[in-house]
């Protein structure tokens, strides 16, 4: 329930709700209703700009990319900036306005469907407030959604909509898990990828990397599995699985050299591996490249 009006609109600024019978559409659709947007839209200097609400039925999205404002969620005031990302979900208690002196420039958006919560549950926000830095990737999914307003209520659009909105999403996730504080016994990300592929012609094991990252076996496994949702071992396999792909397509060596290659001196153990990560064997990818 909206207690206090999204108005008044800024100057210039672009308000679009996707009409009730769209909506209907979209929940129905198998490619939609997972995830679809409700409403979007861009203020620029909102000033002005302010709204409460005790409750609201979908999830909320508010992308800062110049000025300033301030959030008030889960019982805490927060400071918005340029570059701020916003995302609450529904049924929490919120309130937020544009600064007096420097307002927000922002993108907001509001969705539902099947997935929406299992999305929102997916990025891990612990905060309403997430900082990314204004990203042009993240600009243009914003426009292309606001864009919807000019669809003439094409479900061809409004299907690629979705899908923009599930890739927002999606790399919201990203972004979360590589802002995870690296302190005490967190792990370095990339510095454990870069070993992996400095020993991709090789081998390593889990007692060498946990040692590089000074941390036990257990805590590295936990902490690697939740983050990459696989285990370190399994996910070094994934990398020699892609550089044997790479192989495949840009060299004629055969099984025999590439597994060498790989640092598997066994080619038969290789290729059973090769297939149970990519689904056929050496022989059959290369020779697929050319159907």
């Amino acid at each position: 329930m909206f207690t206090v009006s999204d108005w008044p609109l800024p100057p210039e600024g672009i308000r679009f709700l996707t009409p009730h019978f769209m909506v209907g559409q979209l929940a129905a659709h198998p490619l939609t209703r997972g995830l679809y947007p409700t409403a979007m839209g861009y203020y620029p200097v909102a000033h002005g700009h302010r709204m409460q609400r005790q409750e609201h039925v979908n999830h909320l999205l508010i992308y800062c990319t110049a000025g300033k404002g301030t959030l008030m969620a889960s019982g805490k005031n927060y400071r918005i900036h340029s570059g701020d990302l916003i995302l609450l979900p529904k049924g929490s208690p919120h309130a937020y306005k544009a600064d007096t002196k420097d307002p927000w420039t922002i993108y907001w958006l509001h969705f539902d469907g099947a997935l929406a919560d299992d999305f929102y549950t997916h990025t891990q926000m612990t905060s309403p407030r997430l900082n990314i830095g204004v990203q042009p990737r993240v600009v243009r999914i914003f426009d292309g959604l606001t864009d919807l307003r000019r669809s003439g209520y094409q479900l061809a659009e409004f299907i690629q909509g979705c899908h923009q909105l599930q890739a927002l999403l999606s790399y919201i996730a990203l972004l979360v898990r590589q802002q995870q504080p690296q302190s005490g016994k967190a792990l370095n990300w990339e510095h454990i990828r870069a070993l992996m592929q400095e020993h991709i012609h090789g081998q390593l094991n889990l007692d060498a990397l946990a040692a590089e990252a000074k941390v036990s076996k257990y805590h590295f496994s936990k902490k690697f599995k939740a983050y990459t949702g696989q285990s370190p071992i399994q996910y070094f396999i994934n990398m020699k699985m892609q550089r044997a792909c790479y192989l495949l397509d840009s060299t004629n060596q055969s099984i025999k050299q590439l597994a060498g290659a790989l640092g598997y001196d066994d080619a038969y153990y290789f290729s059973r591996l090769f297939k149970k990560v990519i689904g056929l064997s050496p022989n059959q990818y290369r020779q697929s490249k050319h159907r």
